[in-house]
């Protein structure tokens, strides 16, 4: 019985060794796992926005909000300096805002920057609004265009500022921000610097730049989420060359280009056929316009004086109006390009460094290489089988109703006559029917041929 009780205690003793030594194996193990295993690196997605608010913008914010999440970042930090912008552009910008699954912060910066119009929306709709020192928000009353680019009446005006309006207080009330400064914005046109935008509640908070803005930002609850900015590596999501691009040429000043090349290019293939570069040229022109067109809307009445403009100058190529009709031309091609963009909001004007060149070339385009061609359309033919009539040669035989010959050219023509002819007579072609020339005795009036 002893020898069975020893071996039964040495059998338990060296289960419990051999489960411990088990235990001990495992805790190893998942502590090097656990060793090995990289901690997620926090990250802060950024987006530049700078110059006008226009659909490139909406697309490119867009983008920047799904690559964001995409990464798992922390936030998307939108620095912003524009002027304004696009209604449509910044309604869409606000929906991204508003659906995206990252918290936004917009960020006015550098100093000396501006949220103004467009960006107010935008700066109010974010999750957190910030700006660095010497920056301004507001002015974000509407300047609509009516339909086809044309001015809006005063019932149409008021729509429009009752309706912005209200969006933006709505705004406002979703990010829990100032909605009396929000209205006077937009019916009273009010803008105010950093300090007192901090001071009315407008913006959430003030930082001297961008890593200022993530310290200031570590720690704070944004939608139920705690943000972990301090520290975070940043990744700048740049504009594509989609992006770029569009972004470029949405400017009047690249429209007013566009427009110049369609009129050059498809008036030069016009008067010069088969010249084909002019053509392409402006029918590629033709189709950027026609987009840039719904992006930035034209005036129809500058249109119309731009057109009838280049009709004058069609028209005194082959008038003698001793250059009166190009004087007018002038005046309606020069006041067409001056309301060919509303002039009350600075990124749709159009300078006159821009407007007075563009007359100019206009003009002398006209006066000059359009007019001239068109008048040498109308001059007789100086080369091939046109050239010959009118043309005074020798008759090598005699020519009669039954033919003759003469030599023109370096070449022998068959030859006819209503009266008879002698070899050696002068003669003077009249008409060409194929390969037989009707001839008159030289110094035969029109009134004595048949």
């Amino acid at each position: 019985m002893r020898v069975f009780r020893g071996r039964a205690r040495s059998q338990a003793r060296s289960a419990g060794t051999l489960r411990l030594m088990v235990r001990w194996v495992f805790a190893t193990l998942a502590l090097l796992g656990a060793w090995g295993t990289p901690v997620p690196e926090r990250q802060v997605c950024v987006a530049r926005v700078q110059g006008t608010i226009g659909p490139a913008t909406a697309d490119y914010l867009a983008r920047a909000i799904g690559e964001a999440a995409g990464r798992n970042a922390q936030c998307l930090v939108i620095e912003l300096d524009t002027p304004g912008g696009l209604l449509d552009s910044t309604k869409e910008i606000i929906q991204s805002f508003l659906r995206s699954p990252v918290p936004t912060v917009v960020f006015v910066s550098p100093q000396g920057a501006w949220a103004g119009s467009a960006g107010c929306f935008i700066t109010m709709a974010a999750d957190v609004a910030a700006m660095a020192p010497s920056t301004s928000i507001g002015a974000a009353h509407p300047v609509g265009l009516g339909p086809g680019g044309g001015k809006q009446d005063d019932v149409m005006k008021q729509k429009l500022e009752n309706f912005t309006s209200s969006y933006l207080e709505a705004i406002a009330g979703r990010r829990h921000r100032n909605i009396e400064w929000a209205r006077a914005s937009v019916r009273e046109s009010a803008a105010i610097s950093a300090d007192r935008a901090l001071e009315l509640n407008v913006v959430d908070l003030l930082a001297d730049d961008l890593p200022d803005l993530l310290k200031r930002l570590d720690g704070r609850e944004v939608g139920g989420r705690r943000l972990e900015t301090a520290g975070a590596t940043v990744s700048v999501i740049p504009l594509s060359v989609r992006e770029r691009a569009f972004q470029a040429i949405a400017h009047p000043q690249v429209m007013l280009i566009l427009m110049l090349v369609v009129v050059y290019g498809i008036i030069g293939e016009l008067t010069s056929p088969g010249a084909i570069l002019p053509g392409v040229a402006g029918v590629i022109a033709l189709l950027l316009l026609l987009y840039l067109s719904s992006v930035l809307p034209m005036s129809i009445t500058g249109l119309a004086l731009v057109a009838v403009a280049i009709l004058l100058f069609l028209v005194d190529a082959f008038a003698p109006t001793h250059g009166v009709l190009t004087a007018g031309g002038t005046l309606a091609f020069f006041l067409g390009l001056f309301m060919l963009f509303d002039r009350s909001e600075p990124f749709l004007r159009l300078s006159l460094l821009w407007m007075v060149p563009a007359t100019v070339v206009t003009v002398l385009f006209f006066s000059f290489v359009i007019a001239a061609g068109l008048r040498a359309q109308g001059l007789p033919s100086r080369a091939g089988a046109e050239a010959m009539l009118g043309r005074t040669v020798t008759a090598l035989e005699p020519i009669g109703e039954g033919g003759g010959r003469v030599f023109i050219e370096g070449e022998y023509w068959n030859a006819v006559s209503a009266g008879p002819i002698e070899a050696g007579q002068m003669v003077e072609i009249t008409a060409r029917d194929g390969l037989t020339l009707t001839v008159e005795p030289v110094g035969t009036s029109k009134e004595e041929r048949p």
